[in-house]
């Protein structure tokens, strides 16, 4: 006896799984003039970035819904970035890391990469 499910139920179910729990901890977005970098974290209090880009200088992230922090900086081609999340200095999942001047790692922006 061959048991075959509904190919829409299948895929109806198997999408609803991949995305539940799935979201992005980190993902940034450019725009023409600004470059917004979005952080996921429901349980965070307190979200600062820091970068590279005026000696990591702590700028408080705004809170935007139950769970993302944004923060919103000028059109650089790279720059390197952490963040402090209730004073914590955490590394988002990003696709590029390198190593800072005191034995730990920033994550690595490139422009179009």
């Amino acid at each position: 006896m061959d048991f075959n499910p509904p190919t829409g139920t299948f895929l109806l179910t198997a999408l609803a799984l991949l995305l539940s729990g799935c979201a992005a901890e980190h993902h940034i977005r450019s725009t023409d003039d600004h470059i917004v970098l979005y952080y996921n974290n429901r349980d965070a209090q307190d979200v600062l970035f820091a970068s590279s880009i005026d000696r990591f200088t702590y700028h408080q992230a705004q809170k935007t819904d139950r769970s993302t922090w944004v923060i919103k900086v000028g059109q650089f081609p790279e720059f390197s970035y952490f963040y402090v999340v209730d004073g914590v200095v955490t590394l988002p999942d990003c696709d590029i890391k390198i190593d800072d001047d005191f034995g730990g790692q920033n994550c690595f922006f490139i422009s179009g990469m």
